[in-house]
C-alpha cells in the first residue's frame, strides 16, 4: 500500500510535467518542454540537435501515457500521475529512467556546448531551471549530480537522479 505521505510528495512533482498548469499532462507539455530548452540554448527546432529534443520528448510522453492514462483521453490527470505512474515505477525506477532517457541525452547533448558528452554544472543548472526546479535550488541540484566533482553533469549521473527524485519520496 503506498502511503498518503508518499503519494502527497510524489503527487507535488505533477506540476514540473504540467508546464502550462492545466492540471492535467500532455503531449504539449512535452513539446513546451522541448520548445523552452531550444530557446534557451539558442538552437533552432529544425536542426538535428532540435529533431532529437523532440524525438525525445515525444517518446518521454507516450511512456508515460502508456502508464499512467488510464481513461486513454491522451492527457494524465494528478490521480492517474500518482495512482498509474508512480505506483508502477516505485518498485522499478529503472523503468522510468529508460522512458526518460532519450529526452534526457538530447537534453544535455543541447547543454554540452564543448561536445565532450556532458555538460557544466551551470548549463545543467539552466536545464533544471526550464524543467521546472526553483531557481533557487537548481545550481546546488546541478552541483550535486556532479558525483565526480569534474564540475560536468553526464547522462550516467542525471538519467538515475531524474528517476530517483520522480519514483522516491526523500
Amino acid at each position: 500500500m503506498v502511503s498518503s505521505e508518499y503519494e502527497r510528495r510524489i503527487a507535488a512533482r505533477f506540476a514540473t510535467f504540467d508546464q502550462d498548469g492545466n492540471g492535467f499532462i500532455d503531449r504539449e507539455d512535452f513539446s513546451a518542454a522541448a520548445k523552452a530548452l531550444l530557446a534557451e540554448f539558442a538552437v533552432a527546432a529544425r536542426s538535428d540537435k532540435g529533431q532529437a529534443l523532440y524525438g525525445g520528448a515525444e517518446a518521454f510522453w507516450q511512456g508515460m501515457a502508456g502508464m499512467a492514462d488510464r481513461d486513454g483521453d491522451q492527457r494524465i490527470d494528478r490521480e492517474e500521475f500518482v495512482n498509474g505512474a508512480v505506483k508502477r515505477l516505485r518498485d522499478n525506477p529503472e523503468r522510468f529512467a529508460e522512458i526518460a532517457r532519450p529526452f534526457l541525452h538530447a537534453a544535455l547533448d543541447l547543454a554540452d556546448t564543448d561536445g565532450d558528452g556532458a555538460a557544466t554544472v551551470e548549463d545543467t543548472a539552466r536545464v533544471l531551471r526550464i524543467l521546472g526546479v526553483e531557481e533557487g535550488i537548481a545550481h546546488s541540484v546541478a552541483a550535486a549530480l556532479d558525483t565526480d566533482g569534474d564540475g560536468k553533469v553526464g547522462e550516467a549521473e542525471i538519467v538515475p537522479a531524474f528517476a530517483r527524485y520522480f519514483t522516491v519520496p526523500e
